[in-house]
């Protein structure tokens, strides 16, 4: 793979990137139009296909913030077309590698020598490089480990490229301009975590642990020693991720066996900890023939607030939806409702976000649910693009929902895209008090 010798950290320099992004983009949409002249029924595949590939260029030699939201994005099937959905894909653990002086560099930094001198082998050939760091492999005393290394200047270029990619992604998403400043700061500051690995270090110890004891799950072990703020050590651990373990043909049972963990641990970190590793997309995983798991990467991790939850997890037990009075407390703690809307508005609102709630929630509402099940899936993303296509929400004076939703929304968005992937069938193990009463019922009569 090709590697990086020069990553732009200066505002000017950045930005020209952006710059020169918004122009190819603009000139594929004229040389799409001048084709549609001589062609009616072209459609706009092969726009969406040059622009992806684009855009992605220049993000993935920005490193950063802007190529973690294109790897956010490629997460969500219900907002982009399929060429920017695979594109954005590769930034989860396929983007240009730095070269070899800049590791040295960055080592001798934060640890006065080189990572030759700290470890006994070290290979400077990165083997995973995605949109904040990049991983490398080491040994030191008899133990394969794997050496995260941040890219240079991304902690420092987090505020300014987000609000550099602001009329890009207003253009690209088609969102209005509220709409992305909602909920911009809860993204920054979960980008400029990531950024932390003294940060992520702890966090990354203090959630193994706690979750060790989740079956078929396995975590790596952490070296502060060899760590430091932009620079992380731990063990090797050895996997597929997602799409080249499924070409792996794996059977059934070790599909559902890693579906059921996948579930179990969100279930236990949101419900136990009120804490969630918030980054649910392949790259952090590391599937195995025998059905264990391994679990990297708790960089971006959203702490849940007690007001969100009590109020977000009230709904998912669907009994919370025939107590009308209920219902709309709720959405209006959760700013689905504001004090500004009709009642017309209201009524309106309430109704939508009930069927989303439902839609969204099935997996709840049973013992078991099959996430191979693609007509449920079809269903979800069919209502995700009606959902854009709704007049009174474009036409909102506010953007609706709690930004504290943004990582919790996209947290289980992640969770059942590879749970549908992997087309496992598992057990929606859950907290007593989200178990509706007709569920119970079920469960009574079956035993």
């Amino acid at each position: 793979m090709k590697t990086q010798n020069h990553i732009p950290t200066s505002k000017v320099a950045r930005a020209s990137q952006f710059v020169k992004a918004g122009v190819k983009v603009g000139g594929n949409y004229l040389k799409h139009y001048g084709k549609k002249l001589l062609d009616p029924e072209l459609t706009k595949e092969e726009l969406h296909q040059d622009n992806a590939t684009d855009i992605y260029k220049a993000l993935s030699e920005l490193k950063g913030s802007a190529l973690k939201m294109a790897q956010m994005l490629s997460m969500d099937r219900s907002i982009l077309p399929r060429a920017y959905i695979d594109q954005f894909a590769m930034s989860q653990y396929s983007a240009p590698p730095l070269s070899g002086p800049l590791v040295v560099k960055l080592f001798r930094t934060y640890f006065g020598k080189t990572p030759q001198q700290i470890y006994e082998q070290f290979d400077m050939n990165a083997v995973n490089a995605a949109s904040i760091g990049q991983v490398h492999q080491a040994w030191k005393d008899g133990k394969k480990l794997a050496v995260k290394v941040q890219y240079p200047g991304v902690a420092d270029s987090v505020s300014s490229d987000l609000r550099i990619a602001k009329p890009l992604a207003i253009r690209l998403l088609n969102l209005n301009e509220k709409d992305i400043n909602r909920y911009m700061g809860e993204v920054e500051s979960k980008l400029l975590e990531e950024t932390d690995y003294e940060l992520e270090l702890n966090r990354s110890i203090y959630i193994s642990e706690r979750c060790s004891s989740i079956p078929n799950l396995v975590f790596p072990t952490y070296y502060p020693e060899l760590s430091s703020k932009r620079i992380l050590t731990m063990d090797w651990l050895d996997g597929f991720h997602l799409k080249d373990f499924l070409k792996t043909n794996p059977s059934q049972e070790i599909r559902d066996r890693i579906g059921q963990s996948l579930w179990d641990f969100y279930n236990f970190q949101i419900h136990d900890l009120r804490q969630v590793h918030a980054d649910p997309h392949p790259g952090n995983f590391l599937m195995r023939a025998d059905g264990t798991m391994g679990v990297i990467d708790f960089g971006c991790v959203k702490v849940i607030p007690d007001f969100f939850y009590d109020n977000y997890f009230r709904l998912i037990n669907f009994d919370t939806l025939d107590d009308n009075r209920a219902t709309m407390e709720i959405f209006q703690n959760l700013e689905f409702i504001v004090a500004e809307d009709s009642p017309k508005e209201r009524a309106f609102f309430a109704d939508l976000f009930k069927k989303m709630i439902v839609l969204l929630g099935k997996p709840f509402a049973t013992q078991t649910f099959d996430f191979g099940d693609n007509t449920y899936f079809d269903t979800v993303y069919a209502f995700a693009e009606d959902l854009a296509n709704v007049d009174e929400l474009k036409n909102s004076k506010v953007a609706r929902g709690s930004q504290h939703g943004l990582y919790i929304n996209r947290t289980y968005f992640g969770l059942y895209s590879m749970l549908n992937e992997l087309k496992a069938k598992v057990v929606t193990n859950k907290p007593d008090w989200l178990v509706s009463k007709k569920l119970r019922l079920e469960m009574q009569k079956a035993g």
